[in-house]
């Protein structure tokens, strides 16, 4: 673990780290998803959600937690490495969930119509579900626990910055008083 920023953020050596990882696994998915494939038939995309995932359930529990586990793990490191990215450590953890699952889900639907470009992959909104759904699971798995960890680690080493206590209201004082009156 890295030491603790300035004003409750995490050190720029660790954000800087988790962004090039952020990066090199979007590379990593882009990759993947968006390569052509050749393949004898294409089926229909999927545009009815839950469709392909009671039909991956229809076909049996392993087969269906192998091709819905993929779908959840595909973007569920997202869920750590956007907060991180970000470096924030004194923040909502609804709103860290709230930006962190929508940041996701606009990455797996970005991926999603790109792919409606390319020869042999096909679309599914199911897919887009499964990949918001890893991130919040992530996010939420690692991202408080981290953060309070960071939090007591910066309290431990003295890291806040000294506090002046605030002072109370001025005595009242006319400042402009001596030869000028008014009314």
């Amino acid at each position: 673990m890295q030491r603790l920023g300035p004003g409750g953020t995490v050190a720029p050596r660790l954000r800087v780290t988790c962004l090039l990882l952020l990066v090199a696994h979007l590379l990593t998915v882009g990759w993947l998803m968006l390569r052509p494939r050749t393949v004898p038939w294409v089926p229909a995309p999927n545009l009815e959600p839950l469709a392909s995932i009671s039909a991956e359930l229809a076909h049996g529990p392993w087969e269906a937690v192998r091709e819905l586990g993929g779908g959840l793990l595909l973007l569920a490191p997202l869920g750590v490495l956007l907060p991180l990215a970000a470096g924030r450590l004194n923040v909502s953890p609804l709103a860290s969930l709230a930006r962190t699952v929508f940041a996701g889900a606009m990455i797996s639907l970005t991926v999603e119509l790109l792919q409606t470009a390319v020869p042999g992959q096909v679309p599914d909104v199911d897919t887009v579900l499964l990949n918001t759904v890893g991130v919040a699971l992530a996010h939420l798995a690692v991202v408080p626990g981290l953060r309070s960890r960071l939090r007591r680690r910066e309290e431990r080493r003295g890291g806040r910055t000294p506090r002046i206590t605030r002072v109370g209201p001025a005595p009242q004082a006319d400042v402009l008083s001596g030869s000028r009156t008014y009314l």
